[in-house]
């Protein structure tokens, strides 16, 4: 491999954060917005143009639920709000059994709905304004620098090129663990990702969500490597991957009905799991209704009716790096991971995330891991969020 050297230079620091977090996704959004709720200076920086990640610029449109599927709302606070927030232009709607609270009916019918994905991209851009967040587009993360076991400043690049923030805490909603990997954190990795598309077609009288997903060998066998994530060339293969089964879908249809035409394809890669933390506790499917001292929310299966989990504080914060913590699909879940994916659990670990590192922004501490998991406890109570209840 051939390299050259460039020259070190000095970088800008344009501007100081209590908080700062790196990814837009929906993790990323929650965990913002409760910071600042929580009285935290807050910036978020997103390398895409919009807010949502998958569940927006993907077009992953289906809010997955709140329930556990036996008739229990467990998961509230943030992303409920969330999914309320998503529907506000009248796409999708909350089963009337839960609206009504027919508990009956919720045993049958799970609290999920569909929604537009850019209406619930502008309504999440805008509840970040108007919470006081500095939303930061087109920038793209780097690297970190850190003081011991402490990160001091962030790196990003953008159209004027490098530059550093200076936060006192970092909440890492990369999607694909990235700022974990430059302060240095054991990360784990999977190359189980398929070329995959949601997209929507005009057929003439509505538009209509289509869905594939499917394997190919030549693109699973490309591994992401846990420095550097997937090359360029791997990620540039699942996009055309997808994109030209897309266009096979498509030109079926049109030989069906010659008005279809497409309207949306997903705008950015849809790797489904990459890279996560491997924290002090990684969640398993076998932690069902385990209930860890350090709770501070609550889930269910989304594939399946009938789990409940207790998430655990110590799977979102970082081991090496005292003021990291992790949020979204990125946290620290082995067996877990494909329940914890899903966009209400993002919303949820965003909120945990938002809010622990608001607290500990005025804690003597400033280690994730001595922070008073009583009152962080309590804090996410008094939101709304379900922590410890039993079922």
């Amino acid at each position: 491999m051939k390299r050259i050297k460039e020259n070190a230079r000095y970088l800008e620091i344009r501007n100081e954060y209590d908080v700062a977090v790196v990814g837009g996704g929906v993790a990323g959004a929650a965990a913002a917005i409760s910071a600042a709720r929580n009285n935290a200076k807050v910036c978020l920086i997103e390398r895409y143009c919009a807010i949502g990640g998958l569940a927006t610029l993907g077009n992953v449109n289906v809010y997955l639920p709140l329930c556990d599927g036996k008739g229990n709302k467990i998961i509230t606070g943030i992303a409920e709000e969330f999914m309320k927030l998503s529907i506000l232009d009248g796409y999708g709607k909350i089963p009337e059994c839960w609206l009504n609270n027919n508990f009956e009916e919720c045993k049958r019918v799970r609290l999920k709905v569909e929604f537009n994905p850019w209406t619930f991209a502008i309504e999440l851009e805008k509840l970040l304004i108007d919470e006081g967040v500095e939303i930061l587009y087109d920038t793209r993360f780097s690297d970190v620098i850190k003081e011991g076991n402490k990160i001091t400043h962030l790196i990003f690049e953008d159209k004027k090129g490098r530059f550093a923030i200076k936060s006192k805490v970092v909440v890492d909603a990369s999607g694909d663990a990235d700022v974990c990997v430059c302060a240095g954190e054991k990360v784990v990795s999977v190359d189980t990702n398929v070329a995959c598309g949601w997209f929507f077609c005009f057929d003439g009288e509505k538009v209509k969500r289509y869905v594939f997903s499917q394997k190919y060998d030549h693109f699973n066998r490309q591994v992401y490597d846990l420095n550097t994530g997937f090359s360029i060339e791997q990620t540039t293969q699942q996009i055309l991957s997808s994109r030209e089964n897309i266009s096979k879908i498509i030109e079926k249809m049109k030989n069906e009905n010659s008005r279809i035409l497409p309207v949306s394809l997903p705008s950015i890669p849809t790797f489904r799991m990459t890279r996560r933390l491997k924290g002090l506790i990684e969640l398993e499917e076998s932690h069902e209704k385990t209930l860890f001292s350090d709770a501070v929310g609550m889930f269910g299966d989304w594939r399946k009716s009938g789990p409940v989990y207790y998430m655990p504080f110590s799977a979102l914060y970082a081991v090496r790096t005292s003021n990291l913590i992790t949020a979204g699909r990125c946290i620290s879940a082995c067996s877990a991971w494909d329940i914890i994916r899903a966009i209400p659990v993002c919303a949820l670990t965003g909120e945990i995330a938002g809010t622990a590192s608001a607290l500990l922004c005025r804690s003597k501490s400033k280690r994730f891991s001595s922070l008073d998991i009583r009152k962080l406890q309590q804090t996410l109570k008094n939101q709304g969020v379900k922590v410890d209840e039993k079922i």
